[in-house]
């Protein structure tokens, strides 16, 4: 499985990690094989991360055709298996264009994914402040349902980009009652049929809540950005919140600011931080 050195960065976001490999022009790494994501984000042989952030321009990727931006975020689970979108990675992403001199964090910058362009607008210069990305509109789908073992919740599927299952739990709970969440809460195949993310949810006051998230292909994770979105969504529309209403997300790994606009776009704020710069042969 080895091959010859190359350039790899490790960042996160509010604790959800990735490992980042600079591949501008689609050279080094080809198709990105599953099991090198795999040996990359393993946390005892590997680099470690929840997956993976190729950095590579969309002029040299099919995946990014017809969308107006420089940058391609090409992400990958921790399994190896190929994701529509990343909200914690792609404030990473951006930190690591605006760091490298490939984006200039005076202006928005957008970012091609395989759920469209998103934009980013950056509250500090290119090492500092908190990083707002334009999520896109939601969709609210069909209410469904999720369990662990003997324990079962009903669910909103909300649709950012990557599919989301939303269980809210009782007044008073705890989220420590819903167990690890080691192995995959039980889901509908019919409603999602190429696996969910499943965000377990208690309410801390008006306009705030906290969250636990299994990711499909990562397992639990300290933080999803895509996640957060989607609480703050079945949140406000419980509370049938107005919209431009900012909702606090907390997550074991910190806290998101998530705003649902008048013109029914999804803005995400938070951090992102890049730890590390390397070279491995994995």
């Amino acid at each position: 499985m080895s091959s010859p050195d190359y350039v790899f960065l490790k960042g996160h976001g509010t604790e959800n990690d990735f490992v980042l490999l600079p591949d501008h022009d689609g050279s080094i790494h080809g198709d990105l094989d599953p099991a090198r994501v795999r040996a990359l984000c393993d946390r005892r042989a590997g680099i470690g991360g929840d997956g993976v952030l190729r950095v590579i321009r969309s002029v040299v990727t099919p995946d990014a055709a017809g969308q107006n931006a420089e940058w391609f975020m090409d992400y990958r689970n921790a399994d190896g298996s190929v994701s529509e979108m990343c909200g914690n990675g792609i404030r990473v992403f951006g930190r690591h264009l605006a760091l490298a001199g490939l984006a200039d964090p005076s202006t928005p910058v957008p970012v091609a994914t395989r759920d469209g362009v998103k934009v980013l607008t950056f509250a500090g210069g290119a090492a500092n402040g908190e990083i707002t990305v334009d999520m896109g509109t939601p969709k609210i789908l069909e209410d469904t349902q999720v369990s662990i073992g003997d324990q079962s919740w009903p669910a909103l599927h909300v649709d950012m980009g990557n599919p989301h299952a939303v269980a809210f739990l009782d007044a008073g709970a705890d989220l420590a009652d819903i167990g690890p969440l080691l192995d995959p809460p039980v889901h509908d195949d019919a409603v999602y049929p190429h696996g969910v993310n499943v965000e377990f949810v208690v309410r801390r006051g008006p306009g705030h809540v906290a969250m636990r998230v299994h990711e499909r292909g990562s397992g639990e994770t300290r933080s999803c950005g895509t996640g957060a979105c989607a609480v703050m969504v079945a949140a406000a529309l419980a509370d049938g919140a107005e919209r431009d209403t900012a909702y606090r997300v907390d997550l074991p790994g910190g806290t998101l600011q998530i705003t649902w606009t008048a013109d029914d776009r999804i803005l995400m704020t938070g951090p992102a931080v890049i730890l590390a710069e390397g070279r491995t042969s994995l």
